[in-house]
């Protein structure tokens, strides 16, 4: 039987919508309140914004909005694809690089997409490899980044490619290496075959096997490690994929996977109300808070970037 959205929202956070009616109360917000003014928000995102989502944004549109934000985090490029077919409903979907929202457009479920922030590609590295030192002197200008990943015995992860933004995106960073420092067989040296079942890890999380030591490192984007308070290796800028312009930059740069063809694109987070959103008020002014001072605010201390010039996309 399907449950008024009101009545699940007033029935979770009085019979256990834990984290959340203990940050209000820890905050001062009145849990009454809570429980009676409260409307859910159903977020669909990619993975790398699920932290920020479900921590420091869900606690200020509780108190700023008096919305409850759900969220549905994974891979954008399947994020985008159960929104198309139905099989995942939400009010706003937030990606990561045009293409997954522009699957969402095309296919008639949002109308335009607001750019809200933006990151770069690094290269995150447990303090307990082997190799740490290695990566700590990168930062000194005493080694090089792409010659270290290229060591015998380095761990390395990625994610899926095939259906992962983020694991399309190390490709084109090192890709992009190979170009910048003449390097022809780059890719195929640090990263293997594009599936390659040795980086493309399962039933876990990359964090914590780089917190334990059981991986050296692994491809994210710059706002990840600070979760885990995990180091980094910051790249160069016309490697790291943060301009607006990098395809038309490398034309020539491109990746077939499955019969389909990509280019790397700038990486860019966007905001879209999605066509029969179940909450189109509190998605409209969720949409309109995500630009605005306070989640701008929230976005830079967790080490997102401004979207700068990253242009409005249309359907």
């Amino acid at each position: 039987m399907k449950r008024d959205r009101k009545d699940f929202n007033r029935r979770e956070l009085l019979m256990g919508g834990g984290s959340l009616v203990a940050g209000a109360i820890a905050a001062g917000f009145p849990t009454r309140l809570l429980a009676e003014e409260l409307a859910v928000l159903d977020v669909a995102s990619a993975g790398s914004i699920r932290p920020i989502m479900e921590g420091p944004i869900k606690a200020s549109i509780a108190q700023s909005l008096k919305l409850d934000l759900h969220s549905h985090a994974q891979g954008a490029d399947a994020v985008a694809q159960s929104i198309v077919d139905g099989s995942l409903r939400a009010d706003v979907f937030i990606p990561i690089t045009p293409g997954p929202m522009l699957t969402v457009m095309r296919a008639g479920k949002a109308k335009i997409a607001q750019p809200i922030a933006r990151t770069e590609m690094v290269i995150v590295y447990s303090p307990k490899s082997r190799f740490a030192p290695q990566f700590e002197a990168v930062a000194k200008g005493k080694a090089n980044w792409w010659e270290i990943l290229q060591e015998p015995g380095l761990r390395f992860a990625r994610s899926n490619p095939a259906g992962d933004p983020g694991g399309r995106n190390i490709i084109f960073a090192i890709m992009l290496a190979a170009k910048k420092y003449n390097q022809p067989n780059l890719v195929e040296k640090v990263l293997g075959p594009t599936l390659n079942p040795a980086q493309i890890l399962t039933g876990g999380n990359n964090q914590a096997r780089l917190q334990s030591g059981e991986l050296d490192a692994s491809a994210s984007y710059r706002i990840g490690p600070g979760w885990a308070n995990l180091p980094y290796v910051v790249l160069p800028k016309d490697i790291n994929l943060s301009g607006q312009n990098v395809h038309a930059e490398h034309p020539d740069v491109s990746l077939l996977i499955d019969g389909k063809t990509y280019y790397p694109e700038p990486l860019v987070y966007y905001a879209a109300i999605l066509q029969n959103a179940a909450n189109p008020n509190g998605a409209a002014a969720f949409a309109e808070w995500l630009r605005g001072d306070e989640a701008q605010g929230l976005f830079r201390r967790y080490q997102f970037d401004p979207p700068g010039d990253a242009s409005t996309l249309h359907a």
